[in-house]
């Protein structure tokens, strides 16, 4: 699904949407489940873009609907792999996850990158500006490209609204609650959630 002239949602990805972003230098959002690679990697290449013209890879946090595909996605682009410092050792296997998702890393064996390199508080990445919203995870970042706005499970598209991501899965629901009231007044024409279709809003 193409969003703007520079911005597509991975329609292969379903379930945990993965964004693809065409600037100076081509980025990918997030890397979706492990199960989905194949038709990923598909759909890129359908698109005209060769796997080795992706850059960055941006996570948004450590889940493994996230982070599915990031250890093949680095090998096959060579591309540089980013997340929060907060985020980093939970990837690792150096902190567990909270409450039961600690459990999930027995039923999706994944392989981790070899190198994730820690966002700078306040920094932007070709015209990606890293916006801080804990709560989902400890690290957890929403991506501001111009008009508009990742947001990773800070928020999640139900019946065609955003609403908070359901507080079983989140590491402090308070802290989700105001990071979402953070990013609600930014200005943004596309705001895309992971789980659920982008939301087109008037400015």
């Amino acid at each position: 699904m193409k969003l703007t002239e520079n911005i597509y949602m991975l329609d292969s990805s379903k379930g945990s949407y993965v964004y693809l972003v065409k600037g100076e230098e081509i980025m990918l959002i997030d890397t979706g489940l492990p199960f989905k690679r194949k038709g990923i990697l598909k759909e890129i290449e359908s698109m005209g873009i060769a796997l080795t013209d992706i850059k960055h890879i941006l996570i948004t946090h450590h889940d493994i609907d996230h982070i599915g595909n990031a250890f093949v996605l680095q090998q096959l682009t060579g591309a540089k792999v980013w997340a929060s410092r907060e985020d980093i050792p939970i990837i690792y296997g150096q902190i567990d996850r909270s409450s039961f998702k600690k459990y999930l890393k027995y039923i999706f064996k994944i392989k981790v990158p070899e190198h994730i390199n820690p966002y700078i508080p306040g920094e932007s990445m070709n015209g990606i500006e890293i916006i801080s919203t804990p709560g989902h995870t400890p690290g957890h970042v929403c991506l501001l490209h111009k008009d508009v706005l990742f947001l990773g499970d800070l928020l999640e598209n139900k019946g065609g609204k955003l609403r908070p991501y359901p507080k079983a899965w989140n590491w402090n629901n308070d802290v989700l609650l105001e990071s979402a009231k953070k990013i609600a007044d930014i200005p943004v024409k596309w705001a895309c959630p992971a789980h659920g279709e982008p939301v087109k809003r008037l400015l």
